[in-house]
């Protein structure tokens, strides 16, 4: 959930100057990046955890993220360039609590354990891709009133939900534990990606996922103390593999990946980022099926496909009325308070899961879509929706 992180993004003023054009070739290899990182956080979740300890090894990964963001934004950008104020910093906590402590910290917590009890990599995200549907959901419930084939492509990704959980009593049917897990932590990251969109976030979408990955990875540690995670452990007991895993989705998941897609944002058409959504599911059942032999079943290919149907009607409905009425809210709110109150981007603030939701972000008023999560890293996703 990656992980998004990764989560949901401020938006640029957009009276400002123009963005230059960007050449077709930096955008496809930026989409890329996002599509395949992001798409292999979940794998590299499930690759970690098999011998570190799950909500420890998720609060090394984003205070270590936290830590070096910071020092490159101190570096280029000087003695301020972290400074918010106090409701700024609690908004920023929050939505890196929902985000990264509950959204990601369930997924992880969902693939660990024995084999027959951990939830298979692509499985797991197949049940994220279903954020932009609980977002649908939860601006309904706040009085929104969307589209009718919003609403169709919601019910359409739930019926899948229910295909891909549905028991069947074989050997390889999907643990019913670890998939509820996984959706607590879905709808955690959905109400963390809607209220990043609602509230007084920090202007600047990197300041906020310091902030936010701060806090996440604090409450993550705190949790796997609280768990007993620490007692006994020893890092020599680790696998390298394990090694391995953490520090790539520090660095590919948090780091990486989340820059791309930020930098996407202000250079490509927000429909074309918004792909990742439907794009890195089928990354993550791909890779875990031929890197982690995970069985990949006729429920799993129809309750999946379902899904990313689903998602991607959502995705494709939404997406001219958001981003006329982002473009509209940022004007009137960088006129009257200085601030963007548009964001796009994904589960939360820029992250992501996505950040596992490691890294998304997703706002309830982004310019582009419903709630997109953003696996791996951590932010936010263009939400209604980096999630």
């Amino acid at each position: 959930m990656r992980s998004n992180p990764s989560g949901a993004i401020r938006t640029a003023d957009r009276s400002g100057p123009p963005t230059p054009a960007a050449r077709p070739g930096l955008v496809w290899a930026a989409l890329i990046v996002v599509y395949v990182l992001w798409g292999s956080t979940y794998l590299g979740i499930r690759i970690a955890v098999e011998t570190l300890p799950p909500l420890a090894s998720a609060a090394a990964r984003f205070v270590a993220a936290a830590a070096v963001l910071a020092l490159v934004l101190r570096v280029r950008r000087g003695p301020g360039a972290l400074r918010v104020d106090r409701r700024q910093l609690a908004s920023a906590a929050l939505v890196g609590l929902l985000l990264l402590a509950g959204g990601n910290g369930l997924v992880v917590l969902a693939e660990s354990g024995p084999p027959g009890v951990a939830l298979p990599s692509g499985i797991a995200a197949l049940l994220v891709a279903t954020v932009p549907l609980l977002v649908v959901l939860l601006r309904s419930v706040t009085g929104d009133r969307p589209r009718f084939w919003t609403f169709a492509g919601v019910t359409l990704g739930f019926a899948g939900l229910v295909l891909l959980v549905l028991p069947t009593g074989g050997a390889d049917a999907v643990p019913l534990a670890g998939a509820l897990t996984v959706v607590v932590g879905a709808v955690s990251w959905s109400i963390g990606s809607f209220l990043s969109g609602r509230i007084r976030m920090p202007a600047d979408p990197f300041v906020a996922t310091v902030y936010e990955m701060v806090a996440g990875g604090v409450a993550l540690g705190l949790l796997a103390v609280g768990r007993g995670e620490l007692r006994g452990f020893d890092p020599a007991q680790v696998s390298g593999r394990s090694w391995l895993a953490l520090v790539y989705l520090m660095v590919a998941g948090s780091l990486v990946a989340f820059t791309a897609y930020v930098w996407l944002l202000h250079h490509a058409p927000i429909s074309l980022v918004s792909t990742y959504a439907y794009v890195n599911p089928a990354v993550a059942v791909v890779l875990g099926a031929a890197l982690a032999a995970e069985p990949v079943t006729g429920q799993v290919l129809l309750g999946g496909g379902v899904i990313v149907a689903g998602v991607a009607l959502v995705v494709s409905t939404e997406r001219p009325r958001r981003a006329g009425a982002a473009r509209s809210a940022g004007a009137d709110s960088a006129r009257s308070a200085g601030i963007d109150s548009a964001r796009s981007g994904g589960a939360g603030t820029a992250t992501s899961h996505h950040l596992g939701m490691g890294d998304g972000r997703s706002d309830g008023a982004g310019p582009a879509t419903a709630g997109i999560p953003r696996p791996g890293g951590a932010g936010t996703t263009a939400s209604g929706e980096r999630r």
